[in-house]
């Protein structure tokens, strides 16, 4: 599956539920799985079964991985980007590019309204994150009209609540 194509994929109750048990311990390994399924879920499976099942649906692009580091060695900010519209047609994907492909971006999205870009980004100290927005608009200052930043302190909750894919579970359902 390539980063373009959304994820073709039918969810069985046993897929559902390892989502929801790797969501809430990641660790977890596909014999300890199966046991959780086993007694949490009533669904009677093999550790190969389930081993297979993740590897698909990793391979098919359901979840990703990806390591995050513990907040307390970096500072994470949220940095939403406004254009100049003037200079945006020959200037914009030099600038995405830059940003989507820096080491200290987490998180690269679109959104609407005045702010389009937007970004969560890790950076050791504040000194790097006004470097870092210094140089950004040294280099693609054409483009981009305005950087509002916002760093992100006491993070209370970093990780995918496992209920998230109840809804996956009533959809297939309606």
């Amino acid at each position: 599956m390539t980063d373009d194509e959304s994820p073709n994929w039918d969810f069985k109750d046993r897929d559902i539920a390892i989502l929801c048990e790797l969501s809430d311990d990641p660790q977890l390994s596909s014999r300890e799985l199966t046991s959780v399924l086993k007694s949490e879920y009533d669904i009677d499976v093999s550790h190969v079964t389930v081993s297979e099942s993740i590897r698909r649906m990793r391979d098919e692009g359901v979840f990703r991985e990806a390591i995050i580091p513990n907040e307390e060695y970096y500072t994470f900010a949220l940095f939403e980007f406004k254009f100049n519209t003037e200079h945006f047609a020959d200037s914009w994907r030099d600038a995405m590019t830059h940003i989507k492909e820096d080491k200290h971006t987490l998180f690269f999205f679109l959104s609407d309204g005045e702010y389009q870009w937007k970004t969560v980004m890790m950076f050791r100290s504040s000194e790097e994150i006004s470097k870092w927005i210094h140089n950004c608009y040294k280099e693609h200052g054409d483009v981009i009209a305005n950087i509002r930043n916002s760093s992100v302190h006491n993070v209370l909750k970093f990780r995918t609540d496992p209920r998230i894919y109840e809804d996956l579970r009533e959809e297939q359902y309606e």
